[in-house]
């Protein structure tokens, strides 16, 4: 196997086709986003109504025991994730971006139907979060190899100079999906009275989120593999271990910085799931009001994201981002949950909204940043090891540990966490290479050989075979 641009036979980048030209990018990029979209709609949508749903399947003769089953069955599905992406990813690598998608949406919806057609506690006793256990499980793995394989095929599918922007896709989809099921959790909450809501309301948007997964599903199947995958499966061959070992040899500096490029997670996951229910328990606000608050902050990160991915190809991925967005994660973060003290619907909008902002300008470009920082033949077993691990140790706990300082009398410490998790990344990230060019790039890596090499094979197995038609 080639491992350097001085490989025999290995093309310059000048003697390739322009690869990134592709009739049905539009096709692609719709079934990328929108799988997305329901893979994280289904996801969310768990932790948004865990307040509600907690007493018909964990019942306890405490509410706040109850929420902690319910949460702890939500951490699961985190759990499972990085398993999934250790195991998983190499196979993406191995057998195609396209595939593993296909897959990975077909489990999220499965298991957002179990959750919203499984009768309550009183109707079949252990056998309800029993099955919650299991749609968790099956959502954990669907979930442990969608981020990764989206990024991949998203980043891929782009052009060398719009990267940054369809790389922010994939999080502008996600932030679509938690304005979505955040909304969708607000509608409910606010449409039925409590006893309604408990006993069937909450169960609308999980038997959405099902019918919707089955659409994303038809669109992926639909949608055409990378180019950069198809170049690379031809020069490297290798199994999913040895790939995954490949990695760990030979990028442990690149898996360093995707973890850290991922671990703000906490911060995200707490305020996308955790931050109505943060100023229920602590201030008395009504759900539904703080849901609706939710909701206008998320407007602003799905704008935002997309927006800092398009600056990112100009002025670069590192200068700005995810540096400025670190830096204001820790600076806001303490403040704004101190301001939540304060009454009033405005407050929550502000506080939610503020969080929001920074979040959206760390998660433009980090994505892309670690889909550049691997070469194809081992870009999803980078992101998803990296990932996925963080996303378990950080990102699924970030709800449960968030409740146990409440409980504790210490709700302050929800922010000290974050901030503390937030500045480790941010040591981190001054370390990272520029992986972003204003230039035309012939691959998504920096250098990525094998990738020039097979496009080049294509290019002549190409040129033959209309030869070998002309001849005829």
């Amino acid at each position: 196997m080639k491992t350097s641009k001085e490989a025999v036979g290995s093309p310059e980048p000048s003697e390739l086709p322009d690869v990134s030209v592709h009739p049905r990018r539009t096709v692609n990029m719709v079934a990328g986003t929108i799988g997305h979209f329901v893979e994280w709609y289904d996801w969310y949508v768990y932790g948004l109504l865990a307040a509600v749903f907690s007493g018909q399947i964990f019942p306890s003769d405490s509410p706040f025991a109850s929420l902690i089953a319910a949460l702890l069955t939500y951490a699961l599905g985190f759990v499972v994730r990085p398993l999934s992406g250790i195991i998983i990813s190499p196979l993406a690598d191995r057998f195609g971006r396209r595939r593993i998608l296909t897959l990975s949406i077909s489990g999220m919806a499965l298991g957002a139907l179990i959750i919203g057609l499984t009768p309550s506690f009183a109707t079949i006793g252990y056998a309800a979060p029993v099955l919650f256990l299991i749609a968790r499980i099956i959502q954990g793995i669907s979930a442990g190899s969608e981020g990764q394989s989206a990024i991949a095929f998203m980043v891929e599918h782009a052009p060398a100079n719009r990267r940054g922007l369809f790389g922010s896709f994939t999080n502008m989809a996600s932030g679509l999906a938690t304005l979505a099921a955040t909304g969708a959790a607000a509608m409910v909450t606010s449409a039925f009275a409590p006893a309604d809501l408990a006993a069937f309301g909450w169960r609308i948007p999980f038997v959405v989120g099902g019918i919707l997964g089955i659409v994303g599903l038809v669109m992926r199947a639909r949608s055409d593999e990378t180019p950069e995958f198809e170049a690379t499966a031809l020069i490297d061959q290798k199994s999913a271990t040895a790939r995954l070992m490949d990695l760990l040899r030979e990028h442990p500096k690149a898996l360093l910085q995707a973890a850290a490029l991922s671990a703000p997670a906490v911060a995200y996951y707490t305020w996308a799931t955790f931050l109505p229910t943060y100023a229920k328990l602590t201030t008395g606000r009504d759900l539904s009001s703080t849901l609706a608050g939710n909701v206008i902050g998320l407007a602003l990160l799905v704008v935002i994201v997309p927006v800092c991915g398009a600056l990112s190809d100009r002025l670069g991925r590192r200068k700005i981002f995810p540096i400025i967005g670190a830096i204001g994660m820790i600076v806001l973060f303490y403040p704004m949950l101190l301001l939540l003290n304060q009454p009033g619907f405005g407050v929550y909008v502000l506080v939610s909204a503020s969080g929001w902002v920074v979040l959206g300008i760390w998660q433009a470009v980090y994505p892309t940043i670690q889909a550049e920082l691997f070469p194809a033949a081992v870009r999803v077993s980078g992101i998803g090891f990296a990932h996925q691990i963080v996303i378990a140790v950080f990102g699924g706990t970030a709800p449960l540990i968030a409740a146990a300082f409440v409980g504790a009398g210490h709700p302050m410490y929800v922010a000290v966490y974050m901030i503390a998790i937030v500045a480790l990344s941010l040591a981190v990230y001054f370390t990272l290479p520029e992986t972003g060019s204003r230039a035309a790039r012939a691959t998504v890596a920096p250098a990525d050989p094998e990738v020039l090499e097979g496009e080049h094979l294509l290019l002549s197995t190409s040129s033959a075979t209309d030869k070998a038609k002309l001849s005829r």
